[in-house]
Parts: structure tokens; sequence; C-alpha cells
């Protein structure tokens, strides 16, 4: 009895995206965007884990990224046209298509320049040191770089040479450069480096594992690493770009950002070993000072605004009564002096001169009509006021 095995047919190559813009309405939603987008939520995540690892705080990472995102963006597009004057500003050129950011064309290295300029603002502001912010970010940067480039997919942009390999990348006959119009499938540049920047991750969470990489080393083993494999797929590239004696501009780049990443990081691991204190990343305490302190202040405002028991004080006492020399406060808040009786500007009691000046004394108290009264008007009362009167 036979048998037969259904056939299956494995693509001769890598099929390219038949659209990479979808229209939601009026709104167009670009895959290019989209990529950058997850690309840097995906960066941030891991660069958040990663900084909370080491004792800083997810808002203050937040708040540099604000900084440092825009800024990275920005720096991105003008190193792509500094580095395609010509094919803007050229004589075939067009200046317009130089903002028009959908269409592609992002520089690494502008973004990264420019994206530090904005962290190092951010950090400055947040007193936190900048070296741990990039070490904390060096991974998250290249997973950024893993989503973003297959943007580039979706373009159908910056590919390599043409090959027949079964993982070559197919292309449309319109965005087939000049001279390459007759070759179907590509070098997915975009691919290779891709896997490239997993590996890059990789190594920097293994070697910080076995090893402490503080103080810019972990970015700097990000910048030569991801250099090293950038240079030779930027070889295979065929879009195009500035020469200089008849390489590629990025090449040179990525020689000499490698070779300045390799002194920072030896020179850094003899100088600075260890990492660095982000403590001042948190937000700060409460001291038990402070606290006390707050207390008082607590304290000290009801103390003002409550009557205490001691201003019982002021009621006149025996003693203050005797002795004629205290204040006399009666239930309206009227004072007498030495002596006098609560409201003794109040009318007499009937019999006691009122109304009658001459029935009062130089002092202005009332004259004693007969000698009992004489004796009572100057000897002071000892009955203690409670401030009331009947």
């Amino acid at each position: 009895m036979s048998s037969q095995l259904p056939a299956v047919l494995i693509p001769a190559f890598i099929p390219s995206p038949s659209q990479g813009v979808w229209h939601l309405g009026p709104l167009p939603l670009r895959a290019y965007a989209i990529c950058i987008l997850i690309g840097i939520f995906a960066g941030y995540w891991l660069g958040r884990r990663r900084w909370v690892a080491r004792g800083g705080t997810a808002e203050v990472l937040a708040d540099i990224m604000f900084w440092a995102i825009p800024f990275g963006l920005i720096g991105a597009r003008i190193y792509h046209v500094l580095t395609d004057w010509n094919r803007y500003f050229g004589s075939d050129g067009d200046p317009v298509e130089a903002l028009k950011i959908w269409h592609g064309g992002l520089g690494i290295w502008g973004a990264i320049g420019f994206g530090a300029l904005g962290a190092w603002i951010a950090c400055r502001r947040h007193k936190v040191p900048f070296l741990a912010v990039a070490d904390a970010m060096a991974p998250g940067i290249a997973l950024a770089q893993v989503f973003g480039r297959f943007g580039n997919y979706f373009n159908q942009e910056l590919f390599g040479r043409p090959t027949t390999h079964w993982w070559g990348l197919e292309i449309a006959f319109g965005n087939r450069p000049a001279g390459y119009e007759q070759f179907a499938t590509f070098h997915p540049t975009f691919l290779y480096e891709a896997i490239w920047n997993l590996g890059v991750i990789a190594l920097i969470i293994l070697v910080g594992r076995r090893y402490t990489l503080g103080h810019g080393r972990a970015f700097a083993l990000y910048a030569a690493g991801y250099t090293a494999g950038r240079g030779w797929i930027e070889t295979l590239r065929i879009d195009t770009a500035d020469h200089i004696a008849g390489v590629r501009l990025n090449v040179f780049t990525s020689i000499i950002i490698f070779v300045l990443a390799v002194v920072f990081f030896i020179l850094s691991a003899r100088l600075r070993p260890g990492q660095e204190d982000i403590s001042g990343a948190k937000p700060a305490a409460p001291t038990p000072d402070s606290e006390s302190a707050e207390a008082s202040d607590v304290a000290v405002g009801e103390g003002a605004s409550t009557p205490s028991d001691d201003a019982g004080a002021a009621t006149p006492t025996d003693d203050s009564a005797a002795s004629g020399s205290e204040k006399l406060v009666d239930a309206e808040g009227k004072i007498s002096r030495e002596g006098e009786a609560p409201g003794a500007d109040d009318p007499a009691e009937p019999g006691a001169g009122d109304g009658d000046p001459s029935a009062r004394d130089e002092a202005g108290r009332p004259k004693a009509t007969s000698p009992a009264d004489a004796a009572g008007s100057s000897t002071p009362s000892t009955t203690p006021s409670d401030g009331s009167r009947d």
C-alpha cells in the first residue's frame, strides 16, 4: 500500500508586504510609523525594568524619555537628510521630500546623538547621572531598532545587493533601484540588522550579569556591538548614500564609533569601576526631623487658635482683687482699674447719687452717704470675679 505525502511549497524568497499604508477613513495608518512606535514602547519597557532594578524610579525615567524621544526623532531625520543631501537638495532633488518623514529615512546616529542631548538635559533637571541612564537604556535602544527595521521592510527600502538565496527579499519592480530592475530578490539587510541587534541585547544582558557595567560601559558595549554589525551590513546596501574614497559614509562612521566605544569601555573599567549611585533619582522621603518639625508646627497652630487653660489666669483671683492693681473684666468686656467694680461706668443703684455730678468724688466714685457706706467704699472686695454678672 503506497502513501503519498502532500507536497509543501516553500517559497524560495521572502515576500514583501503588498501594502504599507492602511486608511481609517481619512486617517492613513502607516506601517513605518507603527513599527517606530512599537520600538519606542518596547525599548522603554526594557530600559524601565533595568532602571528600576538599579534603584531608580519609573517616573524619573519617563520624564527623561519625554525629552529624549522627540530630540531623537528630529536628530534622526536631520542626520538622514544631511548624509543624503543630493536626494533632497541636488539638481534633481525635491526639498519638500525632506519633511516627509513617513516615507522613511531616519539616521540612527542622529537619533542617538540628539536623543542623548535631550536625555542629558532631563538628567540635569532631575540631578541623576546621565551615564547611568545610558547604561539602563542601552539594550532598550537596540530593541527599538529591531522593531524599527521592520518599517524598512514594509516600505521596501534599504535592502542589499541582489541574491538568489532562499532568504532573499522580493522587491516590487517599482521599488528597485535604477540598474537593478532585472533582479527580483535582494539581501534583506533589515532582517540582518534586526537579528544582529537581538544578539547585541543578549550580549549586554549576559555581560552585565557577570561583570558590573556602570559609568557608561553598558552603553559603550552597545555602541561597539552595534557598529561591528552595521559596518559589514552597510557594505551590502545599494541605496543612495554619500561615499568617501568609494566607501559608504556610514562605514567610516561605524569604524570611528566602534574604536571610540572600545577605548571608552577600557578606560572606564580601569578608572571608574563599579556603578553610580542613583539614589538622587528617588523622590525625597520625609525624614524624622521634618516629621517632628511638622508636628510642632501643628501644635503651635492649634495652641494659637485654641484658648489654653492658662487663659483662665487672666481671671482675677483673691490676691489680685485685694491689691486693686489688676484689671477686672466684666461680662461685656469692660475694664476697670485699682479696685473699681466692673461696670463702674454703668448707672449706679438708686440712692448712690446717679445722674448727680455732686454725688461723686474727684476720682469719679460715688460719695458715701453713711459711715457704713464710706467704710465699704474704701475696702476692696475680696470676692473673686468669674467674669460674669447676674
